[in-house]
């Protein structure tokens, strides 16, 4: 178990240094537009006030601060994901342990990622009031936990023998997340006048920067898995041909 978590550990942190080059590239360009949006805004509202100061100025925050946050949010996952590798091997009908990593970084995507994505999709810092941050980041942790865990009961009811079970359990995963969403507060805080191709482009860098750790991550932990499986058949082998 301390093996597979130093495992999952080292991929999430290379998917998350991956994942920093991606949101460095594609992520920060509508962020610096929206956020030039909120200077603007901001300086037309209240002309004596000096907003150049700041604790931690943009050039860290979008090269220091974000390589921090992606590799630490990396690890952590990474580690979160060894676990559920223990627990989910041999449980969920995949043949071997590089399907089943497969199957867990394609499940975890979707029901940590992109389910609440499209029920609460990010925007950028120009958009929502600073008022309601506080049950917007309560909806979204509690959309992401009702998520996984329905995820989880749809796994094991997939896990059952015969193509239908499978189905079966995919349609009511996504019925069930689609009635919890319906019960869960929205927030509809977009202003009319912010510009869309803007709105787009943040979601879909932010969106594509939890693929990218996602995808990483499950590739980096099956290649560590092939690895040493590789060097358990040969140490067996040499085991076999020196008793021979």
């Amino acid at each position: 178990m301390r093996t597979l978590l130093v495992w999952g550990l080292l991929a999430g942190l290379v998917g998350g240094v991956v994942a920093f080059g991606f949101a460095a590239v594609v992520g920060e360009p509508p962020v610096e537009v929206a956020i030039s949006i909120e200077e603007a805004g901001a300086h037309s509202h209240d002309h004596g006030s000096d907003h150049s100061t700041a604790e931690v100025s943009r050039e860290v925050q979008s090269t220091l601060g974000l390589a921090i946050a992606t590799c630490a949010f990396g690890a952590a996952l990474g580690g979160l994901f060894s676990l559920a590798f223990a627990f989910a091997h041999g449980r969920i009908g995949t043949p071997t342990p590089r399907a089943t990593a497969f199957a867990l970084t394609a499940i975890g995507f979707v029901a940590v990622a992109f389910v609440p994505f499209l029920v609460y999709p990010p925007n950028p810092p120009a958009v929502g009031h600073a008022e309601t941050i506080g049950d917007r980041t309560a909806a979204y942790f509690a959309m992401v936990a009702l998520s996984l865990v329905l995820a989880v009961v749809a796994v094991r009811a997939g896990a059952r023998p015969g193509w239908l079970a499978r189905v079966g359990a995919g349609i009511g995963y996504a019925v069930a997340v689609a009635v919890v969403a319906a019960l869960l507060p929205r927030f509809h805080e977009v202003p009319a006048d912010f510009p869309a191709q803007t709105l787009w482009d943040f979601r879909v860098a932010s969106l594509g920067t939890q693929a990218v750790l996602w995808l990483v991550l499950g590739v980096a932990f099956a290649v560590l898995l092939d690895r040493v499986a590789q060097r358990a058949t040969k140490r067996a082998t040499e085991a076999g041909l020196a008793a021979g």
